[in-house]
């Protein structure tokens, strides 16, 4: 499995594999990158006063990890069968955490074009799922891990609190260009950013249209590193992940011009490779909001 998986996102093919688990009859997916390790229920130690999602902590390797409850974290009534649960251990944003599920099932291997985005219609601002996948007649919902802890604990999420101690920041008039799928995250991006003194932003939810507004501006005439001087990029999103995003731009010979910048949960020493690989400026690994900006300042200031 970590072969095909290395292969898979090394070179930008916009496809990506899922581990598929159940929420009572409900199928979801976690990308495979996130997981660690798929164990059976070990004993949870009970910590007073944690958040109601958090089941307690385990030993694992002589590691002390969280445990959260995903039903609860849905709002999905308990197991039937807890002696058959499982638990994920997974890694992203810098941290390990332990996500208790019902059913482990298989791993698929998809494209992001098959993810469709869900509307803010059915889940608003606050939703948990960031794509839905048709597959064999059923859907799969892809959750929103990140947004599942930082719900958790507020201060592993971006905050103004970072960009405050950098100090007075000057303005600029630079315009910058993000892909970002997640609404909160778009917000959160937004404010901080602007806080940073970068207030010409131009957000779009996916790699894909963020490229038809970079190649729109090359059709028009108008000379590219005058209209944008820098792309920040997700790496998960629905339609076109951020590392084929960064691909397809590297390989233009005009928007090959301009920096991007992955900003990513999934940013480890393990995955660094993999954006290096697409020909990312930098990357750095979600919620370091003031690297971000250091990068920033760095590559065009």
């Amino acid at each position: 499995m970590d072969q095909t998986k290395g292969i898979l996102l090394e070179s930008g093919t916009n496809e990506l594999e899922i581990v598929e688990f159940g929420i009572g009859t409900n199928k979801f997916g976690i990308n495979v990158i996130k997981v660690k390790e798929i164990i059976n229920p070990v004993p949870i130690t009970y910590v007073p006063h944690a958040h109601k999602n958090v089941e307690g902590i385990i030993e694992l390797r002589s590691e002390i990890l969280p445990v959260v409850d995903v039903a609860k974290a849905l709002g999905f009534p308990p197991s039937e069968k807890p002696k058959d649960d499982k638990f994920i251990v997974a890694e992203f944003n810098q941290q390990k955490i332990v996500f208790h599920v019902h059913t482990v099932t298989q791993i698929h291997r998809i494209s992001w074009k098959q993810i469709e985005k869900p509307s803010d219609m059915y889940q608003g601002l606050e939703g948990q799922i960031i794509g839905v996948i048709k597959l064999n007649g059923e859907m799969l919902l892809l959750l929103d891990f990140e947004k599942i802890v930082v719900d958790i604990n507020p201060e592993s999420g971006i905050s103004l609190q970072q960009v405050k101690k950098l100090g007075k920041r000057e303005r600029s008039n630079k315009k910058l260009v993000v892909a970002e799928d997640s609404p909160l995250l778009r917000k959160l991006l937004h404010d901080t950013l602007s806080e940073a003194g970068y207030e010409f932003l131009e957000f779009f939810e996916n790699g894909e249209d963020a490229l038809n507004y970079l190649e729109s501006i090359i059709q028009s005439g108008k000379e590219l590193t005058e209209e944008v001087q820098l792309v920040i990029t997700d790496v998960e999103m629905p339609q076109m992940d951020g590392l084929h995003f960064t691909k397809r731009m590297k390989a233009d010979n005009d928007l090959g011009k301009l920096p991007v910048i992955i900003f990513s949960s999934l940013i480890t020493d393990d995955l660094r490779h993999k954006g290096n690989m697409v020909g990312a400026d930098a990357q750095v690994s979600k919620p370091e909001i003031a690297e971000l900006i250091r990068l920033i300042d760095e590559h065009i200031l």
